[in-house]
């Protein structure tokens, strides 16, 4: 049996994990970068080794590093969680020949599912339906454009390596074909390691369903019902819940079978999700993609079927059978999970960073909070910005729903604005009652939901440079995420002072500390209003930055690669 696990990974799921082995008897061994030294998963693993700086590329995506760490603390495997190094095939390798357990899916199957072309050809030769698309051996801006133009649009720029909306552009218009290439590539090596891309056609208004799968060592594959997804925003979802409440029973039949024989093409082991986008109204559904790692919303499965899933992990990693058969599995009522992250709804969702001077978690029958912060912690710009999931567990789902939008009022958090107004302003919605959410249901809804939310004041300010009465549109993808400072004062104007302010003298500045990635602009070049004049990278999300008005730039006050804090300024007008 395992005995020291390493767990490759930070915040509330390597929290989550380390719960799952204390009840298993494994010591654990976090691992953790100079930014979370006194981190919550530090203090709760039996052991604890540093591994670089706070720049995740340094640390905890640094598999030499992870590596050693696991070699000095005499650990015999190690979980990846989610995200970082968790679908990355030369880890699981680096993992093998280290004399490593990885618990997870070995390196080939993770290569052959990461790899969006090869997943796609896998499972359509096992019969299961994919959507119109290609990954170009030319990852050139003009070979991807060839493809868009050859998928058609509207469509689909994602990264071939990972998933959650990271490196992932919507081109509607040959217009922004170049912007969007560029942007997505940026992203997915940021976040992935690899700015592979490939090409898909978008698919109007449908429902994204993803069922969990599990395969063990002895050939068994199995599926544990499915979760629905759909509420979701620029592709990062919100709220996930199970059963679907689009799904028919005729319906759940034929798309988990197709999951598990998408599975078994492959030769699956360990846990792992198959994601569809169903279209409710004709029936029909489409693969489209396999995350080779646990999801995120996995307590959505674990509270409706009564099962811990980590602890399945450790079984089949260890070479053991597979907990439970099918026959033993069937959902009991229902349960529904809010991602609850550390941004400002009122400011286009932008991250928010700060210290957590108030964190009391609901306690409330049925309820579950899986986090990795408590009271006095650092909600860094270092990494993503969710604070904690709340997953509800009811006989019915309108009560389950209710329960949740309980739990979410009474989860006291100051210090750093969160978008837990906005959860139970969605979950109160009759259209999300009637479940009628698509995945696109937010990001035509969004700025209309934020409208009815009443501002309490009882979060912290915005961090210095957001302008506490910016309009709701300022979105960090699509509108201006920056304040204007002009010599009079160097504090943000009010909106409707913005474009003269911009074009006389002003500047623009940082919103938060980020990284720049890219500047547009030189001294001397003529912006218009809404033009990109530089763009951010902040909490694995990219911001850029628009002119608020037509101006000259005076001077580039930042570089490419400069850590930038909040307020700083970025580009000068004359």
């Amino acid at each position: 049996m395992i005995k020291r696990l390493l767990i490759a990974n930070r915040g509330e799921i390597a929290v989550r994990i380390i719960r799952a082995c204390r009840e298993m008897g494994i010591a654990t061994i976090a691992v953790y970068s100079e930014a979370d030294a006194g981190a919550r998963h530090v203090q709760a693993a039996d052991e604890a080794v540093a591994i670089g700086p706070a720049r995740a590329s340094d640390s905890y995506l640094s598999i030499p590093k992870v590596i050693e760490a696991a070699r000095a603390s005499r650990a015999d495997a190690v979980h990846p969680g989610y995200g970082f190094l968790s679908e990355n095939a030369a880890f699981a390798e680096a993992c093998d020949q280290a004399g490593l357990v990885f618990v997870g899916p070995p390196a080939p199957v993770i290569a052959r599912m990461g790899s969006k072309i090869e997943a796609r050809r896998v499972v359509s030769a096992a019969g299961v339906p994919v959507v119109p698309g290609e990954t170009p051996d030319d990852q050139s801006d003009q070979g991807l454009a060839a493809v868009i133009e050859r998928v058609g649009l509207p469509a689909l720029v994602k990264a071939s390596a990972g998933g959650g909306g990271k490196g992932m552009r919507v081109v509607r218009d040959a217009s922004e074909i170049d912007g969007a290439v560029q942007a997505a590539r940026r992203e997915a090596a940021a976040a992935f390691g690899d700015p592979t891309l490939y090409v898909e056609r978008l698919i109007e208004k449908p429902r994204h369903i993803e069922v969990q799968v599990f395969g063990d060592a002895q050939g068994r594959v199995i599926h544990l019902f499915e979760r629905d997804c759909s509420a979701q925003r620029r592709h990062q979802k919100v709220i996930e819940e199970s059963p679907s409440p689009a799904v028919t029973p005729a319906q759940r039949s034929r798309i988990t079978e197709a999951a598990v024989a998408a599975a078994r093409a492959v030769g699956y082991r360990n846990a792992g999700t198959i994601e569809f986008l169903l279209d409710p109204a004709a029936g029909s559904f489409y693969f489209l993609e396999m995350n080779t790692r646990l999801q995120v919303e996995h307590p959505v499965t674990e509270q409706v079927l009564g099962i811990d899933l980590v602890r399945a992990q450790l079984l089949v990693a260890d070479g053991q059978p597979l907990p439970w058969t099918p026959a033993a599995l069937a959902p009991r009522g229902h349960a529904i999970e809010a991602r609850v992250y550390a941004e400002d709804p009122a400011q286009g969702f932008l991250p928010q960073a700060g210290t957590l001077v108030r964190y009391q978690e609901p306690r409330w029958p049925g309820v579950r909070v899986d986090s990795g912060v408590g009271e006095g912690d650092e909600i860094s710009v270092h990494y993503d910005p969710m604070i904690a999931k709340v997953i509800a567990t009811a006989e019915t789902r309108e009560l389950a729903i209710a329960r949740l939008a309980s739990a979410l009022r009474e989860f006291a958090i100051d210090g750093v604005r969160t978008n837990v107004p906005f959860l139970v302003a969605l979950l109160e919605l009759p259209a999300f009652g009637a479940g009628q959410v698509d995945t696109g249901f937010l990001d035509r809804e969004a700025a209309g939901i934020v409208a009815t939310i009443k501002d309490t004041g009882d979060a912290a300010p915005a961090p210095a440079g957001n302008p506490p009465n910016a309009p709701p549109s300022w979105d960090p993808w699509d509108a201006p995420p920056a304040s204007v400072r002009t010599t009079a004062s160097p504090r943000a104007q009010a909106p409707q002072r913005r474009k003269a302010s911009a074009a006389a003298g002003g500047a623009l500045t940082a919103p938060m500390p980020a990284t720049v990635v890219k500047v547009h602009v030189r001294a001397g070049d003529a912006v218009k209003k809404g033009d990109i004049v530089v763009v951010l990278e902040a909490m694995k999300m990219e911001l850029p930055v628009r002119a608020l008005g037509d101006a000259t730039v005076a001077a580039v006050r930042c570089r490419e690669g400069e850590l930038v804090q909040a307020d700083a300024t970025l580009v000068e007008f004359a």
